[in-house]
Formats: structure tokens, C-alpha cells, sequence
């Protein structure tokens, strides 16, 4: 079967260079250790994860169908507490939660932030120990409150005005005095897309540093005797490689501290720097090394604090697609292979933006290859697209094929861990994949697939 190959010298060498498309890598078959799972490899030609072919993951689960390393996972759980031993790591389950994922942080001794009270539910369901849950959002309801009081979490990040008195009243009612940390929009410009950068101030995150509401804020909440306030809190954004702007953010919060302390004599003993460490979704990415990202934020708060005459505070670190990314893939079968002369081939498969929205909503690249056997023919410039009803249900925007993909083959598609089944939808009224766990030869679902009856379940 021939597929256009894009011979050199073609219209894309007419355009400017951030229009063309990638090159071709000089082996359509590497799995590049950077990128995919830590347990990756090509077994006979098709790519196994965990141990675990992926054809029998194919057989057994159907496509799509998401692929977690477990090994992978907890591995990048323990490089986390090793790195920042001394200060707190809590996992941002936004990223992915499931009561297994739960369960492994609990084995690994980990935290774990929730941002809603369907989360703060998975966690509870399995015993994880609320003193070790950080409650998060942005508008919580009076009930995730209530919720959160109830358990015991071992702090609420407050994030406005309402909030504060909501929280408060709520505390004198059940006779709980919680402790509270403030989010602060430290003005941070963070260099990643405008959805997910969260401390510049025209967003609807956390309360201003510049504008005066951060310290208006300390203000209220230490004026109500039912709420401890412990810390400050800030989030700069996400996929975030450069961390010059954590620097950045920690002088400026500890001006706070000191602005805190001045004003209230009370000295802060907690400092929550937040998340967003980015990872390696296509080749050249540099996903920030573990060990020097903690020494460089201990030295920062450190530096920031002694200047400002202050007690270092205990750092807590809130990583979610640093330790849940990297470990998960997606896999996918063809099912047309459409070209599209003088362009590009249209490579179809069987999901797309209902289980992986990040390309159309932001843009986002990642690294797909041919994942069910080997080929040694030409690269063919490809776009991997859902079978969606949207000209923007993109998987990858631009990568390369070999020219013999042909339908029935499978497709992997790397770095998938973080966002994507949580972000996952039913558009088109497409099932939202399993989640299979894969360590050592053995494959196990720890979420189901949905099915038709899920679908239709509480229509009337």
C-alpha cells in the first residue's frame, strides 16, 4: 500500500521556519528514554510498558485505552520525597486521582492536594489520612467546606474574601479550628500558555500581592480566633520548565512575611511554593532534574528569608504531571490513513479530543509512534487526529509515520499521565477509555472503561 512521502525541496521549504513542520527523527522506531515510560521498550518489534506488550493490552482492553507504569509512578514518588526530605510533598491530584493512585501515595508516604470535594471523596473512600490532604479551589462550596471540617484536612488554601468569612463560620459551627493558608497572586509572569499560568493578576486565582488584597486578606483571617492561619500559599502555573519565576515568587512572598510580621508580630511557619514542574513531551524537551529543583527552591526560600530577617519556613511542593505524566501513555488502533497530497497525511484512530482535549485547548505536543511492530519505510509527515466531529480534534498536530502505517496497527502516544483522563469527555458520546496499571509482565484495570449502560444511566 503507497503512502505519500513528502519529497525534499517541497512547498516547505518556501515557509518561515516556525511554520514548518519537525523533522523527521533518524529512527521512526526509538523509544526515547526522555519521554516515555522508565520500563519502555520494544520487545519483537512492538513497544512494551510494565513488562507488557502492548498488542495484549490492545486485546484484552480494547482502544483506546489508557497505560499506566506503576514502577514508573512510584518511582517518581520516591525521587519527589527524596529530593525535598525535610519539607512536605503533596500531590496535586488534579492531575490524575483514582482510589489506586490514592493508595499509592499512601504506600509511599506522600500528601495529597484536592481541589473539590469529588476528589477529597476518592481519597477518603480508601482511608487516606486527611492530616496529610490539602484542601484547594477556587470557589468551594459551603458542603465542600463542611466536608473537609468534618474530616480533618490538614489545611484549607483560602482564595478569597468569601471564603475566608464562609470558612469561618462554618468552623465555629463544628467547634474546628483549621489550619489556613493564604493564595497569593505574587504577579508572576510564568512562561507557559495563558490557561494554565495562575499568579499574574488578571486571573481568577488567589488574592493579589500588588493589588493589597493578599495582606487585607491576613488581616481577616486573623481576626477570626476559629481559623489558624499557618502560611502562604502560591501557584505560578504549570508545565513549567524555566524556574527562575519560583524565584521570583518566593522573594516576593517573603516580603509578605515580613510585611506579616511587622504588622501582626506573627511569624508564618509554613511556605507552600506550589507546583507545575514541567516534563518531556516531545524531543529537546528538558524536564527540570528533581534533586537540583529542590536544592535550588531550598536555597531560594532560604536566601529570600534570611535577607528578610525572617525563620526559614517549612516548603511544601505540590508536583501532579511530574509524577503521574511521564508514567502514562495512550494507545490507539487506525482506522483510516487519508492523504492529502502536497500537505500532510491525516492518520484517524479511535479516540481523540474526548480523551485527550490538551492539543485543542492549549496547544499541547507530545510524541506518537507506530507502537505494534517495527518499520524500516520512509518517514511520512502525519497528523494524528480523533474521530470526532471538529476539524480541532488533534491528538498530535505534527509528527511522522512510517509510509506503510496502515489501519488495524496501533498507535502510542507518550506523556499522557497527567490531564488527560481527567480532562476526559463524552463528546459524541464516546466512552471514556479504562485505565490499566502495568508492572512487571502483569496488567491490571484500576479504572473501568465506561460502557453504553454509563451512558445512558440517569437519562429519563
Amino acid at each position: 500500500m503507497s503512502r505519500f512521502v513528502h519529497p525534499a525541496g517541497d512547498r516547505h521549504a518556501e515557509m518561515l521556519p516556525h511554520e514548518r513542520p519537525p523533522q523527521a527523527p533518524a529512527d521512526l522506531n526509538r523509544i526515547d528514554p526522555a519521554i516515555w515510560p522508565r520500563t519502555s521498550t520494544r520487545t519483537d518489534g512492538a513497544l512494551t510498558v510494565g513488562g507488557v506488550d502492548v498488542r495484549d493490552l490492545a486485546r484484552d482492553y480494547g482502544t483506546p485505552v489508557y497505560v499506566l507504569d506503576e514502577d514508573d509512578v512510584r518511582s517518581r514518588m520516591r525521587d519527589y520525597a527524596t529530593a525535598f526530605a525535610g519539607s512536605d510533598v503533596h500531590y496535586a491530584g488534579k492531575a490524575f486521582l483514582c482510589k489506586e493512585i490514592v493508595r499509592w501515595l499512601h504506600d509511599e508516604g506522600l500528601g495529597l492536594d484536592v481541589a473539590s470535594g469529588g476528589e477529597l471523596a476518592v481519597a477518603l473512600s480508601v482511608g487516606f489520612p486527611p492530616e496529610r490532604i490539602t484542601m484547594h479551589g477556587n470557589n468551594k462550596s459551603v458542603a465542600e467546606l463542611a466536608r473537609a471540617l468534618e474530616a480533618g484536612v490538614g489545611h484549607i488554601v483560602v482564595d478569597s474574601f468569601d471564603e475566608i468569612a464562609r470558612l469561618g463560620y462554618l468552623a465555629e459551627q463544628q467547634g474546628k479550628r483549621p489550619k489556613v493558608m493564604i493564595r497569593v497572586t505574587t504577579g508572576v509572569e510564568a512562561h507557559t500558555h495563558e490557561f494554565i499560568a495562575t499568579a499574574h493578576d488578571d486571573q481568577k486565582f488567589g488574592l493579589s500581592l500588588n493589588a493589597g488584597t493578599a495582606a487585607e486578606a491576613v488581616r481577616r483571617v486573623l481576626a477570626l480566633p476559629q481559623l489558624e492561619l499557618v502560611g502562604l500559599h502560591s501557584h505560578i502555573g504549570s508545565q513549567i520548565i524555566d524556574t527562575g519565576g519560583f524565584e521570583v515568587a518566593a522573594r516576593r512572598l517573603a516580603a509578605l512575611l515580613v510585611q506579616i510580621k511587622d504588622e501582626h508580630d506573627v511569624v508564618l511557619p509554613e511556605l507552600d511554593l506550589g507546583g507545575g514542574y514541567g516534563i518531556a513531551y516531545v524531543e529537546g524537551d528538558e524536564a527540570p532534574d528533581i534533586k537540583e529543583l529542590a536544592d535550588g527552591l531550598r536555597e531560594i526560600v532560604t536566601k529570600a528569608c534570611v535577607e528578610a530577617g525572617l525563620p526559614v519556613p517549612r516548603l511544601t511542593v505540590e508536583p501532579g504531571r511530574g509524577i503521574v505524566g511521564p508514567g502514562g501513555i495512550t494507545l490507539y488502533e487506525v482506522g483510516t490513513v487519508k492523504d492529502v497530497e502536497g500537505l500532510r497525511t491525516y492518520v484517524s484512530v479511535d479516540g481523540g479530543m474526548s480523551d485527550n482535549i490538551r492539543t485543542a485547548l492549549y496547544g499541547a505536543e507530545y510524541t506518537a509512534v507506530l507502537a505494534s511492530r517495527e518499520s524500516t519505510a520512509e518517514p511520512m509527515l502525519s497528523r494524528l487526529v480523533g474521530k470526532h466531529c471538529e476539524s480541532g480534534d488533534i491528538i498530535v498536530r505534527d509528527c511522522h509515520f512510517p509510509a506503510d502505517l496502515a489501519p488495524g496497527d496501533l498507535i502510542a502516544v507518550a506523556a499522557t499521565g497527567a490531564y488527560c483522563r481527567s480532562l476526559a469527555s463524552n463528546y459524541n458520546y464516546l466512552l471514556k477509555p479504562a485505565v490499566v496499571a502495568v508492572s512487571r509482565g502483569a496488567a491490571r484495570v484500576i479504572v473501568q472503561g465506561e460502557t453504553e449502560d454509563d451512558l445512558l444511566r440517569g437519562q429519563l
